[in-house]
């Protein structure tokens, strides 16, 4: 393998790992608000693991794109270490397994707190993260890449971390499960936006690709501005400092759906480091509201 470490941190993304960390915060506050305490550990072992299979995704994707010709000299979007010749796909895919590994091996605490149910969770996580680029019937390549989003990115995670907390579940943890996952799927919009052009090439079946540019745009508006809109429902719970707060994102939210309108090629690419800065402020201003609220 490659030992220097710039270029795993390349093939690890590091910009969309928010999307691990913003579900753990949302449900660590939310098990906060409904108890007053939080069994820190937890919280830890569940971010750990969050982000190594977040990693795993990404370098099983950075891989098999390669190897399927979605990520060749075309690319508008950053660079990926497989295509760049950085690090050998091989090579790629044993860090990947290596991650899903060190996952499981952080996953074993989490078992004997929460039984079963995060059994079920660790073992889909790890299946869907390879299955997302992998497999027979890979689901980014086939219109499926925001449902596998939605699901793990957020109400998984953001349920899961909950569960580990108050060892119960309820609607609570389900809306704000949903919305940080809506917000990871904006990220996926607009890179599927940005890519379309090379994904119709590739027969990478994006929802973008499926129904084209308005579409897409659409998508990113919808998914932007619906968790803001889940307010109503703390606000009818009383819960008015999480109402509230993440409404000082709607002038990014905004801007997001200005140059999703605007931009083409690799001028989303500015608009990828906005939607994961919308996902950073919401997780830290939703969670700060139902703790202080």
């Amino acid at each position: 393998m490659s030992l220097r470490p710039r270029d795993w941190i390349l093939a690890a993304r590091p910009k969309t790992l928010i999307a691990a960390v913003a579900p753990v915060a949302v449900g660590t506050a939310l098990a906060w608000q409904h108890t007053g305490r939080v069994i820190w550990i937890w919280s830890i072992l569940a971010l750990t693991g969050a982000l190594l299979i977040q990693i795993a995704t990404n370098l099983v994707n950075d891989a098999i794109d390669f190897e399927k010709g979605t990520d060749d000299h075309t690319r508008v979007g950053p660079a990926r270490v497989t295509a760049s010749g950085l690090i050998e796909g091989r090579r790629v895919m044993i860090g990947a397994w290596v991650c899903f590994a060190a996952a499981a091996a952080a996953g074993i605490p989490l078992l004997i707190r929460g039984g079963w149910p995060l059994l079920v969770i660790g073992l889909a996580s790890i299946a869907a993260g390879y299955i997302y680029t992998g497999g027979p019937w890979p689901l980014a390549y086939n219109g499926m890449g925001e449902i596998f989003v939605i699901a793990f990115f957020g109400l998984v995670a953001v349920g899961g971390t909950y569960y580990l907390q108050t060892l119960t579940w309820g609607a609570d943890a389900a809306l704000g499960g949903l919305a940080v996952g809506m917000l990871s799927t904006v990220l996926l919009a607009v890179n599927n936006l940005r890519d379309m052009e090379g994904d119709a090439r590739t027969s990478k079946r994006t929802l973008a690709v499926r129904f084209g540019r308005k579409f897409a745009i659409g998508e990113i508006a919808f998914f932007a501005l619906a968790p803001l809109a889940l307010g109503t429902w703390w606000a009818a719970r009383g819960e008015m400092a999480a109402a509230l707060a993440p409404l000082a994102l709607l002038p990014l939210v905004i801007s997001i759906i200005r140059s999703a309108r605007t931009e083409r090629g690799s001028s989303l690419n500015a608009t990828l480091g906005k939607s994961a800065a919308l996902q950073a402020g919401y997780g830290l201003l939703f969670s700060l509201g139902l703790v202080l609220g």
